[in-house]
């Protein structure tokens, strides 16, 4: 089995919890409360700045300049793209960068974030890439499950583009790249590597739930 293969096994309850939790469901059925979704996407921009540094570092860290491009891509796409106030979610709750600056993180939020940075400070690429990967490539099952599950969820005037978003073949292209990469630079791992690395992962699939508890909660 390659690496990732392991790493999504090894957190395969963690991730069905994903999907029976309160959050994700109103998502789905389209009935979240829209205070407790707009709470929630102002917390992800706020994930979003440190989850940018993560790539950052891992251009730092790289062990090669193929590698390295590759982080600096992904850092200039979430920069670019997933961090514009001005489109998506952001422009259409007309959400500010003097709210930005002035919203407190959430616990869970700042406790995530703090435990991707340890990782990306003190670890090396392949670690930082199982950090990343346990939020990237879960969007990505959870959106395309919704699909499968409920065709119509992705035409919901409110929450469509959300799955559609994390369900598209552009999304799921960006993370066949990370997990490439995952797989590449721990292709000579021994089991003590591996399970270092799978604590990273099912540590960081926790702190996922943890985030839709923030979002469910408001807190």
């Amino acid at each position: 089995m390659k690496t990732t293969d392991k790493l999504f096994a090894a957190t395969k309850e963690i991730w069905e919890g994903y999907y029976r939790h309160p959050f994700v469901r109103g998502i789905l059925e389209g009935n979240l409360p829209e205070e407790k979704f707009r709470y929630y996407i102002v917390q992800d921009y706020l994930y979003l700045i440190d989850y940018a540094r993560m790539f950052a570092l891992g251009a730092a860290k790289a062990p090669d300049v193929d590698t390295m491009q590759m982080f600096a891509d992904h850092c200039k796409a979430v920069l670019d793209n997933e961090m514009s106030i001005h489109d998506g979610y952001m422009g259409r709750f007309a959400i500010t960068e003097e709210e930005l600056a002035d919203t407190e993180i959430a616990l869970n939020n700042a406790s995530y974030t703090a435990y991707m940075l340890r990782v990306a400070y003190e670890e090396d690429a392949a670690a930082i890439l199982a950090a990343i990967l346990a939020c990237s490539y879960s969007y990505e099952v959870l959106a395309k499950r919704m699909l499968a599950d409920r065709p119509e969820s992705g035409a919901d005037p409110l929450y469509g583009s959300w799955i559609t978003e994390y369900a598209s073949d552009e999304y799921a292209a960006d993370n066949a790249i990370l997990i490439e990469y995952t797989n590449r630079l721990t292709a000579g791992y021994n089991d003590v590597q591996y399970r270092h690395l799978e604590e990273i992962f099912v540590n960081c699939s926790r702190f996922e739930t943890a985030f839709w508890d923030m979002g469910w909660n408001m807190r």
